[in-house]
Formats: C-alpha cells, sequence, structure tokens
C-alpha cells in the first residue's frame, strides 16, 4: 500500500506540473490553431532559468517569474517570425527549439546539467518553523497544487475577457477579429506568449523539485502537452461544468499515470518515447473518431 501511495503521489505532483504546460499548449494549440514546437525548447528555458537564479543565490519565487517572463520572450519571438517574417508556423517552432538549445547553454554556463542541491527552492523556503514540515512531500503536493491551480484561475479569468474572448476569436475567425479594428497578429504573438511562458514556469517548476535542471528535459514535451490536451479533451468534453483548463491538466496526470504504469509493469525505459508517440496517436485517432460520432448524431 505504501509503495503504491508514493506512485499515486509521484503521478499527482509531475501531472500537475505538465498540466502546466497543457494549459498553455491548450492556448496555442486548440485557440490559437498553432502547432507550437517550440515547447521542446521552452520547457527547459524555465529550468535553466531556475537553476541560474538559484545558484546566484535570487528567491526561488523569483525565479519563477524569471521563467515567465523568459518563456514569454521566446513565444513572442515564435511568433514574430511567424507573423512579421510569414515563416510557416511549424518551421518557427523548429528554428526557436533549436535556438533554446544555444540559449539554454549559454544560461547554464555550457553545462548540460546544473544542479543545484541544499539551495533555497519554492519547496523549502519557509519560515524556521515549518522547516520539518516543508521537507515532507505533502507539502511539496501542496506547493505544486497551489501553483497549477492559480496558474488555471488566472488563464480562465483571462480567457473570459475582452482580450481573451479576442484570442479566441482569432483561432476560430482571424476575418472577424480584422473587421473589428483589431491585429490578429499581434494576438497569436499574445498567444503563443502566454503558452510559451506556462510551458517555461512548468520547467522551472519541476527543475525546483528535483533540484537539477537538464538541457534535455524538453525532448518529448511537445508530444506529451499535446497528448494531455487532446486525452483530456477527449475524455471530459461531455462534461460541460469542466473548464478546458481543467480538462488539460486532467489529461496530464491520466498521461502521466500510463507512463507510470507502463513502467511498473515492466516496460523498458528506451520504449518509454516510443509509448509517448503511441498514445498520442491513439489520442488524435480517438477524437476525430469523436468528432465523427458528433457530426453523425
Amino acid at each position: 500500500m505504501g509503495v503504491f501511495l508514493s506512485l499515486a503521489e509521484n503521478v499527482l505532483r509531475e501531472g500537475l506540473i505538465y498540466g502546466i504546460m497543457a494549459m498553455g499548449v491548450f492556448i496555442t494549440y486548440k485557440i490559437l490553431k498553432f502547432p507550437d514546437l517550440s515547447v521542446d525548447g521552452t520547457f527547459p528555458l524555465g529550468a535553466c532559468v531556475a537553476a541560474w537564479a538559484i545558484s546566484s543565490k535570487l528567491n526561488p519565487f523569483l525565479a519563477c517569474l524569471m521563467a515567465i517572463a523568459a518563456g514569454a520572450i521566446a513565444g513572442c519571438v515564435t511568433g514574430l517570425l511567424h507573423v512579421k517574417l510569414r515563416i510557416s508556423d511549424l518551421l518557427s517552432g523548429i528554428l526557436v527549439m533549436t535556438a533554446m538549445w544555444s540559449v539554454n547553454l549559454i544560461i547554464t554556463g555550457g553545462s548540460a546539467i546544473k544542479q543545484f542541491f541544499n539551495m533555497p527552492t519554492i519547496f523549502n523556503s519557509f519560515p524556521q518553523g515549518a522547516a520539518s514540515s516543508a521537507a515532507s512531500t505533502g507539502l511539496r503536493l501542496t506547493v505544486i497544487l497551489a501553483i497549477t491551480l492559480g496558474v488555471k484561475l488566472i488563464l480562465d479569468w483571462y480567457l473570459s475577457t475582452k482580450n481573451g474572448l479576442l484570442l479566441r476569436a482569432c483561432g476560430d475567425n482571424s476575418s472577424y477579429v480584422t473587421s473589428l479594428g483589431i491585429d490578429p497578429g499581434v494576438m497569436k504573438i499574445a498567444g503563443l506568449a502566454i503558452g510559451n511562458a506556462c510551458t517555461s514556469l512548468s520547467g522551472c517548476v519541476l527543475a525546483q523539485m528535483n533540484e537539477n535542471a537538464d538541457i534535455n528535459s524538453g525532448k518529448g514535451m511537445v508530444v506529451m502537452a499535446l497528448a494531455s490536451v487532446i486525452i483530456g479533451s477527449a475524455l471530459f468534453k461531455r462534461l460541460s461544468f469542466l473548464k478546458f483548463t481543467t480538462m488539460a491538466v486532467l489529461g496530464a496526470i491520466i498521461y502521466k499515470a500510463c507512463l507510470m504504469i507502463a513502467l511498473q509493469l515492466g516496460l523498458p525505459n528506451s520504449f518509454l518515447k516510443l509509448l509517448m508517440a503511441a498514445l498520442l496517436t491513439i489520442a488524435i485517432v480517438s477524437e476525430k473518431i469523436g468528432k465523427r460520432g458528433v457530426e453523425n448524431e
């Protein structure tokens, strides 16, 4: 029972962290209809910014804000390449993803893995009296849940504002946005900035939990995020009371649980990326089948 609870807590912790990234990808993929591949670069960007900031003895919560800002800048670059230079969405993401490899190395001082063990993080920067409880895994889960919930509430609020509604309209009907005197290109850039800010924050939180940053941690993140969004929307779309951001987070938890179960059943680590691709394929096919069923009703 103890092992099961430990695994369940691990799934929840990482699922919630990846859920932050999934909410960001929901903005770009579902709302803007923009397949943003720069996610694989901005996820480790947040981790590297956290490692640099904490190693420089900056406040770990400030490190989270710096990661958000760095991710937003990377998202803006992707948007500018696409909107201003007329580069296709896929190529824009690939260019930024490739550039992030060098940027992340520069931030970490040329090291592929930068460790910051036994230094203040968002999980142990508490008053002196809370030191013992801060070390508990339960408090870690609470901190992660609070951050994920905070991001979700902020996104839900933003998408209900006039600017957020324009962003949603930009993905569905850019001509309508233009008729209102709003540049849809600016809205795309803003959406990509928000999406990558969430992705970078996700990488920052994971790095602080693991107390190290790995520039290779972004490999496969876009697959994981897309699968989380698609799984969440496919499984919970009939529950009208659930927000799409909630569906994305639940999808990330389910996706992480599938990977964990496969590993516990003896799947070699070398097959993990193959399983990730297979899960995304199943999710996409299921979503298409679901859409056909709705159209036939």
